[in-house]
């Protein structure tokens, strides 16, 4: 999460509903540039005082051998659509990319367990105010009231193959 939401710190022209708005369309961008599609659900949204943080699970295995052309990709991506890469971790089973957009919003790729990729966007500091469920449909099954999501679940020719 985003901290430092204290008064000073509060966006005035956006609020909690916006910024999850703002969010969701962060990731569907991100989403729609994954060429082959892989397919996603909606992990869990949480609210802070002032924040929101939304998710979504990549369901698609997403091989060893392809992790580095994933993360290469989104981070070709988000640097395209002006983000600042704050920080890239290398690490072999746990690679992972940082960012921030222009607009303050945090952005981050985790490759988990299994080559499950996870990403999140963190809202900076907002005006308080109900949060409703993504309205984006995801691309696969829903997973309605299932947490934690399955593993990766779904083959692809291209993310799945044990070959670069």
């Amino acid at each position: 999460m985003i901290s430092g939401c204290v008064n000073h710190g509060k966006r005035a022209d956006m609020n909690m509903q916006g910024a999850a708005d703002h969010s969701d369309s962060i990731l569907d961008a991100v989403l729609n540039e994954i060429k082959p599609e892989v397919q996603w659900a909606h992990a869990p949204t949480t609210t802070g005082s002032c924040d929101v943080t939304r998710r979504r699970t990549v369901m698609t295995i997403v091989s060893e051998a392809r992790r580095g052309s994933f993360l290469g990709l989104v981070d070709r991506f988000w640097r395209k659509s002006g983000y600042r890469i704050k920080a890239i971790n290398n690490d072999a089973d746990a690679p992972a990319i940082y960012a921030q957009t222009k607009d303050g919003f945090g952005v981050s790729l985790i490759i988990g367990f299994k080559g499950q990729a996870f990403f999140e966007v963190d809202s900076p500091c907002v005006k308080e105010s109900e949060v409703a469920e993504s309205t984006t449909p995801p691309n696969g099954p829903a997973y309605e009231d299932v947490y934690p999501l399955p593993r990766p679940n779904v083959h692809s020719d291209f993310w799945s193959a044990g070959a670069p």
